[in-house]
């Protein structure tokens, strides 16, 4: 048998790593379906004697396998020894045990969305928001527990004031989740910047979806009128607004570069028929590609061999190793 694994390599089990020596029949091990991390139980294990492996030296990491053991590629599976030059599929490891809340489309959904995309702050690991208002706050804060999960609290905070010289009371609602953070940063194109963010168009996946993302938008960036029924929101996303303006049949003329652009929403904009549902993942996206720089032979040295460890498993038959995607040869 040419494939398996040296005893000493870490192998991404669930809730932690392990020497390859040390898993056994019945570990959860960490796999990869399509864009998604995925659990597989191994079945059985087996152990063979080898005079040789080698060193796969990637971006990433550089991790030890069985010269025939296969990797996942972007081209599909290939064997270890040939693997120099190819892309192999890769989940960060340190993000393998996280929390990985359930996220549900609905109208508390997209106000969330909505308030993090006008107030809100993505940080590399946590999500919050930050204003003065306590109801608005409070809003936030259950629309982001009843979507996600998780849970949320108010926290009274100060904040400087550029226009009062002065600190001013308001309140943060704060969430530590790496898999929130992530999601929300694939929702607005990848940088959460407020300038920079591209429309979600993942609130468009349902209208009471999309009607919660217009309600916790024009809440952070906007306001209501008094004497009709409507609101205008202000941004100077301009690329934002447009995308926006299309989705609700409505005109909009950016105003000059420097100045902030208005986007007038009437109440009766669904009336126009311009909205279509359109199907988006609220899973981030756990994978990633790591280049192959190097592929190192190395041989057993003196009498003493190689101890290489198989797993068969099920219902996955890759798994992770450093977080790269391997599995033994069909």
């Amino acid at each position: 048998m040419g494939y398996g694994l040296p005893s000493k390599q870490l192998v991404s089990v669930v809730g932690g790593c392990r020497q390859a020596r040390n898993v056994e029949v019945g570990s959860k091990l960490w796999s990869l379906d399509g864009t998604r991390t995925v659990q597989t139980t191994v079945v059985e294990v087996t152990a063979v004697k080898a005079r040789e492996v080698v060193d796969v030296v990637t971006d990433r990491v550089t991790f030890t396998v069985a010269p025939e053991q296969m990797l996942g590629t972007a081209e599909g599976w290939i064997r270890a020894k040939d693997a120099k030059g190819t892309m192999l599929a890769w989940s960060d490891a340190r993000k393998l045990c996280r929390e990985r809340p359930a996220i549900r489309p609905c109208y508390e959904f997209g106000y969330f969305v909505g308030a993090t995309c006008a107030d809100g702050t993505v940080g590399r690991n946590y999500v919050s928001l930050v204003v003065n208002e306590e109801d608005f706050a409070a809003r936030y804060a259950g629309c982001l527990t009843k979507a996600t999960g998780l849970a949320a609290r108010l926290e009274p905070v100060t904040r400087p004031s550029g226009y009062l010289r002065r600190d001013v009371p308001g309140f943060r609602v704060r969430v530590v989740s790496s898999y929130l953070a992530d999601a929300m940063r694939q929702y607005v194109g990848g940088d959460p910047h407020h300038m920079r963010q591209r429309f979600p168009r993942v609130v468009l996946r349902d209208i009471d979806t999309f009607v919660g993302f217009l309600d916790g938008y024009a809440e952070g960036d906007g306001f209501r009128h008094k004497k009709w029924d409507g609101r205008t929101v202000i941004s100077s996303n301009v690329p934002f607004l447009v995308e926006l303006a299309q989705i609700i049949g409505a005109r909009f003329t950016p105003r000059p570069k420097g100045s902030s652009s208005q986007l007038v929403i009437t109440d009766r904009w669904q009336a126009r028929g311009t909205f279509v549902p359109e199907r988006h993942p609220l899973e981030p996206n756990e994978s990633a590609w790591a280049g192959v720089n190097e592929i190192r032979r190395r041989a057993a040295a003196g009498t003493k061999p190689f101890i290489l460890y198989d797993y068969h498993l099920d219902p996955c038959p890759g798994f992770l190793v450093n977080g790269h995607l391997v599995r033994r040869p069909r």
